[in-house]
């Protein structure tokens, strides 16, 4: 199921495959999902195609990571920091 130019070294993939794995350890697998390099849009748009990809895994921890994800990649970016005289 996993798809190469989204997913090249398959971490997602083999997460999906881990028998009891947990939110957390989904969430550390993501996180260096995410890590590799490549642009800001290119990652919310292959966080997007995953999360279609594996829709069907509805009760799967990583289904709620990668929900997450794209709801937190689609977000404005907050200013941050204090104001500025």
């Amino acid at each position: 199921m996993s798809n190469s130019s989204l997913d090249p070294r398959g971490v997602i993939a083999d997460a999906y495959k881990i028998e009891g794995i947990s939110a957390p350890e989904c969430r550390s697998i993501f996180l260096d999902w995410a890590l590799e390099p490549r642009e800001a849009a290119d990652l919310r748009q292959a966080a997007s195609e995953l999360a279609a990809q594996y829709a069907d895994f509805h009760t799967h921890p990583m289904t709620s990571i990668l929900n997450e994800a794209m709801v937190e990649l689609s977000a404005k970016p907050k200013r941050r920091g204090g104001r500025r005289g």
